[in-house]
């Protein structure tokens, strides 16, 4: 319905509204359903939630057996990789710098 937005826009506008608010009552009304009781305790409200502590851990732990971890050689190559381009640059910046000093001590 959107793709006719441009085609005619204060109708389709008006039913993109509408529709918005339906959803908005629909909300309100199943949030009201799902409510606990004021004086429900913690594991009930866990498991209404749907988060349970221990799956969120076996699940991250699942996770990170996936992950591919670089080897030490690898580690310490683009370490060092990294450490110099951040001197090449570093220098570079400090040098461009110098010169404009230099040069704006000249002209003023």
């Amino acid at each position: 319905m959107r793709v006719f937005l441009h085609l005619f826009p204060v109708q389709a506008r008006s039913v993109i509204v509408a529709e918005k608010k339906e959803e908005t009552a629909q909300d309100v009304a199943k949030s009201a359903e799902t409510k606990p009781a004021k004086g429900a305790d913690s594991k009930a409200i866990a498991e209404k939630s749907g988060f349970n502590v221990s799956e969120f851990l076996k699940g991250t732990k699942e996770e990170l057996d996936k992950v591919v971890w670089p080897s030490r050689q690898q580690l310490v190559s683009e370490s060092l990789a990294v450490i110099l381009m951040v001197t090449l640059s570093a220098t570079i910046i400090y040098l461009f710098d110098n010169f404009f000093i230099w040069a704006a001590g000249k002209v003023f």
